[in-house]
This record gives C-alpha cells, structure tokens and sequence, in this order.
C-alpha cells in the first residue's frame, strides 16, 4: 500500500536536499510534486487542497527547527499534517456496555464486510479476550448466512444460526436474546449489502440500528475504491450514526487515497485496516506509523508487534538455546525462519514496514516474490537431514540429486547456501532469537539510511530463482 506514493514523495523530498532554508521559492516546486502525487494517489481533492494549505503554512512559518536540514524540515511537517488529516492516533473500539455490546456492520456489497466480520471476531477473541457471537442479518446474497457460518467455524466463536426467509429485524432480535442467555461479550452483526447506496437498504440497516442500539457501527469499504470509499463513507454516516470506518483490501492499493480522504471527508475515524486475506490480516489504524510508511520510514512497532503475535514463541526460544550452546545455525533452521516470514505476510509485508525503504529505488517492495522462497523450502526439503545440519557435505553429486528433486538449478542451491551463511552470521549477532528478535533489532536502525540485516533484502538485492 502506498507504493506510488512514497516513491513520488521520496523524490520530492530528494530534491530539496543541499537547500540552505526553507523559502517559498524552493517550497513551491515541492508543493506542486506533493500535490500532483496525492492526486495521482485519487485522494479527495478537498482534501489535497486542505493538507498543502497546512503545509505551505508551516513550511514557510517559524515552526523549522535550525537543527533540521530543509527536507529534513519539510518531510516533518508533511509526516505531522498527514498524521492530522487522518486522526492523529488510533481510535479502539468501545465496548463499554452492558453485555452483550453489539457491533454494527454496514457496507456496499463486495466490499469484504462479511470477511471482516470474521476478522473482527478472531481480534476481539485473541487480542482482547473476549467471547464473540456473529449473526448474518444479509437475507438477499445467496449464500451469504452459509459464508459466516463456515468463518465463525474457522475463529472458533458463537455463530447465531438465521435463513432467508427470516426478516432482518426478527434475526437480529433472536441473535440479541440468544447473546445474552450465553452471557456472550461481544455480538458483531453482518448486515445486508448493495450494489449501491439506495433508500430501502438506508431503510433497513436504519431500522436495525434503532433495535440494536450497537456501541459501535463500522462501515466497511473497500480502499481500492479510492476517493469514491470517502463519498460512500459520507453518503452512509449521513444516514447512520457511524462510530468509524474499516478499510479492506488495503494490500491490494498501491495508492492509498482512500485512506487520507476517508477521516477528513466523513469525520469519522478509521478504526481497522485490511492488509489480506488470512484471517488475521486485520490492523488497528495507527495514523503516525501509516504517516511513516507513507514516507519511506517504516513501521518498526508494527513488524515488532507482528513478530510477537505470529511468531512461533517456543521455536525461536528453542533456537537461541540451540545457538547458544554453540551448535549453529543450519539448513533446517533456515527453513523454519523462513515459514515464519511466511506467517508474517511474505517478505514485501516486511518490507513495507521495514525503516529506511525509501532509499530503495521506487517500486523495490513490489518486486519481490515470495514464491522463490517457497523453492528455497522445495531444496531444502529435497536434502536428506544429515546434509540439512551440515551443508559442507554437500559435494556435485549430491547438489544434482537435491536439484533434480526440486525442480531447481545448480545457481539456486548455491544462492540459497550463501544467503544461509548470510543469516547465519546475523543469528549470532541475535543471540539466536530468529525472526522475533530480528525485528526488535530494527527498532535501533530508524535513520540508519536502509534496512540492512535481513539477508537478500539489503539495498534492493533480491535472492533470484
């Protein structure tokens, strides 16, 4: 998300660099870029307008500190008026309530409301250890109550069992008093979509919500939608009284105008954001760490805090035993490292939030595949263990077996024995700890020009297979 953007802002930003100070002349040529890539990113034109009206303020203002270089400078204001217009920081859910506190969920259809529906139970369930009913109110999508069904199997929490043929209002009243006899926390409540805002369905979810009195009412939509997800977000908070807004297939959008328009047109804050389809690809909006990715600076507490919910806790203290009893790093260690990349959404996942992208040349994230590291797993699945615990006995004879067994070439096994060597020197200086303290490791590296570190993805090199 937000490629385009940020190589367009990392540009802009490189061109102020050897200016002396910050003066409207040399501000108006990077105004313009910066208004030219927000537009390119289809965010709202109210809101383009608004945030280099801010800019343009401060940049020329007394606000620029003699300790800052001009871009330097100017980059600070641009991450402090971006974290402005998109809520300044993260808004929760609010389940203060008598249980059970009911979540309200709107949205056009195909917009993944259903998915979040689900996605938003696996959160509350294991973030905040609360026990969670859905209901599917959704009576007109064929199959609509059998896809949440099949979900609320696959988070293991309450579903509420309902049929077409029910009306939405008697649903959502049997869901409420079942809720309540379970002593259940939390009832999420799917409702119907359309293909587009209309009368009849302002009607019903109106009406649904009167019955309910729901804490919270999310609207879900779909980023890759652009600037038209904020006019549909203002055209429902019109009409409900929205408590905020859930972008979905956010991974999906290189842009990300959707969500730097969504909270200055709507009012409304952005609570979660969708960065996949695994069922737990769902985020709390930060606006500062977005503000920083935005800006090729990463997001260091969020590749920390994913490393500590997806990484495997006992495996990782089990290899920094391994390690510190000098028994080294080997080829099967190497294949569980890079499951846990896996676990964490891929290597462009990581990246994404890794400090110091922007330095990278544009579009660099984007280019990587992971399935190469699934052929990396293919090789080191063809190796019999005593070769997996030590490659040095890997000879022609024996490389040729594990690459006719792998479907893979000679210059493939030899790249992915360097890149095990190059991981292996960076687990010493980890003390063993693997991908989780690999991330923790970055936190120290803000400002450091690069990510550096993890092997094959310093200044843009990729492992190619």
């Amino acid at each position: 998300m937000f490629d385009n953007l940020t190589d367009r802002l990392s540009g802009t930003f490189r061109k102020l660099t050897g200016k002396a100070v910050l003066s409207e002349a040399n501000i108006e040529e990077a105004l313009k870029e910066v208004r030219r890539a927000l537009l390119e990113a289809d965010v709202a034109l109210p809101v383009v307008k608004d945030f280099i009206d801010r800019v343009s303020l401060r940049a020329v203002g007394a606000e620029v500190s003699k300790s800052l270089s001009p871009s330097q400078a100017f980059i600070k204001i641009v991450q402090a008026e971006l974290e402005s217009i998109m809520g300044k920081a993260n808004t929760g859910l609010d389940l203060k309530a008598v249980p059970p506190a009911v979540i309200l969920m709107a949205g056009l259809q195909g917009a993944g409301k259903t998915t979040t529906v689900a996605k938003l139970a696996y959160y509350l369930k294991g973030q905040m250890k609360k026990s969670v009913m859905v209901v599917s109110a959704d009576v007109y999508r064929p199959a609509a109550i059998k896809q949440l069904q099949t979900l609320a199997r696959e988070v293991d929490v309450e579903f509420f069992d309902s049929n077409e043929s029910q009306a939405p209002s008697d649903i959502a009243r049997a869901a409420l008093s079942a809720a309540k006899k379970k002593f259940v926390d939390v009832l999420i409540v799917d409702t119907a979509g359309r293909l587009a805002v209309d009368a009849d369905m302002m009607n019903e979810i109106s009406s649904l919500h009167s019955q309910l009195n729901p804490v919270e009412t999310l609207f879900v939509v779909d980023a890759m939608t652009g600037q038209d997800a904020a006019t549909t977000a203002k055209a429902f908070s019109e009409a409900l009284p929205l408590t905020g807004v859930v972008l979905t297939k956010a991974d999906g959008d290189a842009r990300g105008g959707a969500a730097l328009s969504v909270r200055h047109v709507t009012g409304k804050p952005i609570k979660f954001i969708g960065m996949g389809e695994k069922i737990d690809a769902l985020e709390p909006f930060y606006p500062d760490r977005i503000a920083s990715r935005i800006l090729g600076m990463g997001d260091v507490l969020s590749l920390i805090e994913d490393a500590e919910r997806k990484v495997d806790k006992d495996k990782a203290e089990a290899l920094a035993r391994k390690i510190k009893k000098g028994k080294g790093f080997d080829l099967e260690d190497f294949k569980e490292q890079l499951k846990q990349m896996q676990n964490m959404g891929g290597v462009a996942s990581i990246m994404d939030k890794m400090p110091g992208m922007g330095a990278l040349q544009p579009g660099a994230a984007s280019k990587v595949d992971d399935s190469q590291f699934r052929r990396m797993e293919a090789i080191i699945n063809s190796m019999t263990m005593r070769e997996r615990i030590n490659p040095d006995v890997l000879n022609g004879s024996r490389k040729r077996r594990i690459t006719m067994g792998s479907g893979t070439q000679i210059q493939d096994l030899n790249r992915l024995l360097k890149q095990h060597k190059q991981m292996q020197k960076m687990m010493k200086k980890m003390k063993g700890g693997g991908m989780a303290n690999m991330m923790r490791g970055l936190g120290g590296m803000q400002g450091s020009g690069g990510p550096g570190g993890m092997p094959g993805i310093g200044g843009g090199k990729f492992p190619r297979f």
